[in-house]
């Protein structure tokens, strides 16, 4: 990593670099970019069915391609960064970005949005892996790198919850491409002031970009997201069962290869340091039982409580506001005690907190849902923050790009497991509600159906209906909570013993 400062100390000239966090500001805008933008589709799905017309298949592609796409190339992009420059590599996919957005928002077929969004997804993956390998070679003091990875994180869960706030305000008064124009301003400020403050860092043998290793890495994740997803909804069909066993085979491919090759795109020899499985396994684990219920909780808030958007979103922050407060002071607790109290602690947390929303019911009131929001905002805060920083201190400076993206990829995989495990649980429960006489076969396919169907149905009928669908929902969303909270609070009995001994440092490196 180069040096504007000389000294003749040059340990504490690159530990205290000038600048550091301004720069680190540019990086805390690209992160929230990233978790606006995949918070506010949700919200303008609805306007974009009304206007583009899209089949059933066509608007799972609209809202599935881009997690596919980022998935299937985080780790490739972030060892693509290691090679050619985590600067570069930022500042090109930041540009990528923003003018991709502007693709997004003027779409005006179901395919074009298609294309639009997967072209998003490869501008995305260059992103969050660069921003956590930048702040790796920015601060080498050890605590205030936790405090920079601290605010990286609190960003990512602000980002979480002002997306449905901002897409809420925006949809409200301009049309749904508005979620997506967004993007520029924010871009070009990124853009602008990076090329100024950020420095540049690489790898300074980092051996070929391995092409073939690039198309393995991407057909077999997106292969095993695509055959998870499809297996909640659809069940174990051919086609399911085809697309998981490729995926798994290039998977397999992708991990020999990786060990035969003099310079992996992936080292994955770092899976045998304990610290650096554990702190990944945890973030999949945690991912995986929060993600599927959060996912149906702004479903519960706006159809069955009856919230508007602008409300569930406002209703949903005291999770950002625990995360944030977490965020900054994990480094802190974790050196006072230690990384897996802290951690599992978290995990525990959040587990505990899942366990209480196994309780809820329609009528049930905003003081239990946002403690119970806000418990885990604070776990996750914990976790999240500490096991990055195990992640990126498990590994040299130079593999800063692929170790990031491994701790992202979890964080893709364990959503779009959680989202189909946790998920098929409620769809289960609730497609098995008894309606009455006249119930439409599409309301038994999601609780959204329903509530579309009852605009059309006689008034009793249709509050029968929306009665018996919205209990099952419930019912549904209740038994997910207590499926998550076993999830969580297995992952923080493994983190306690895979984490035993690991800690943060306390000296540069």
């Amino acid at each position: 990593m180069t040096s504007t400062v000389q000294t003749a100390n040059p340990t504490e000239a690159v530990t205290k670099r000038p600048g550091r966090w301004l720069a680190l500001s540019v990086l805390v805008l690209a992160v929230l970019l990233v978790a606006v933008d995949a918070t506010v589709l949700g919200l303008a799905t609805p306007y974009i069915s009304e206007d583009l017309k899209p089949s059933g298949t066509q608007l799972l592609w609209i809202g599935d391609v881009y997690s596919f796409v980022i998935a299937g190339l985080l780790v490739s992009m972030g060892s693509l960064g290691d090679r050619i420059g985590r600067k570069r590599i930022l500042l090109v996919g930041a540009t990528a970005f923003g003018a991709i957005s502007v693709f997004n928002a003027y779409a005006t077929t179901p395919e074009m949005m298609i294309v639009a969004r997967a072209l998003l997804g490869v501008a995305g993956a260059t992103l969050m892996p660069a921003t956590l390998a930048l702040i790796r070679n920015l601060f080498h003091d050890p605590r205030e790198r936790s405090l920079a990875i601290g605010i990286w994180g609190a960003t990512a869960s602000a980002g979480t919850a002002v997306g449905p706030i901002v897409g809420g305000f925006l949809l409200e008064h301009f049309w749904w491409g508005s979620v997506f124009l967004i993007n520029l301003p924010v871009m070009v400020v990124l853009v602008l002031v990076g090329i100024k403050l950020l420095p540049e860092s690489r790898n300074p043998s980092p051996g070929p970009w391995d092409l073939i290793s690039v198309v393995l890495s991407l057909v077999g994740m997106i292969a095993v997201v695509y055959a998870v997803k499809e297996a909640a909804t659809h069940g174990f069909t051919p086609v399911t069962l085809a697309a998981g066993l490729l995926g798994a085979a290039a998977l397999y491919g992708f991990v020999r290869r990786q060990l035969t090759l003099p310079a992996p795109l992936l080292d994955m020899r770092l899976f045998r340091r304990r610290g650096f499985s554990g702190a990944v396994l945890a973030d999949l684990l945690t991912i995986l039982g929060l993600s599927g219920l959060v996912f149906f909780l702004s479903q519960f808030l706006q159809l069955v409580q009856g919230r508007g958007p602008l409300e569930a979103g406002l209703a949903e922050l005291p999770a950002a506001i625990g995360a944030v407060v977490a965020g900054l002071i994990a480094g802190r607790v974790a050196r006072r005690f230690s990384v897996r109290a802290v951690v599992s602690g978290g995990l525990a947390a959040i587990g505990l907190a899942l366990a209480v929303l196994t309780v809820i019911d329609r009528s049930t009131g905003y003081p239990l849902l946002g403690t119970a929001l806000l418990v885990v905002g604070v776990g996750a805060g914990f976790s999240f923050t500490v096991t990055s920083d195990v992640i990126l201190s498990s590994v040299p400076k130079e593999q800063a790009g692929a170790a990031s993206a491994v701790s992202e990829t979890a964080y893709e995989l364990g959503a779009a497991l959680g989202i189909a495990v946790l998920g098929s649980i409620v769809t289960g429960v609730y497609r098995d509600f008894t309606g009455p006489a006249g119930t439409p076969s599409e309301a038994h396919e999601s609780l959204g159906g329903a509530v579309e169907a009852a605009a059309g149905m006689p008034a009793r009928t249709s509050e029968a209906m929306l009665d018996a669908a919205r209990t099952a929902f419930v019912d549904g969303l209740a038994i997910a909570a207590g499926a998550g909270a076993a999830v969580l609070l297995a992952a923080a009995v493994a983190a306690w013993f895979l984490l035993r001994g690991q800690r943060l440092e306390n000296t540069a490196s």
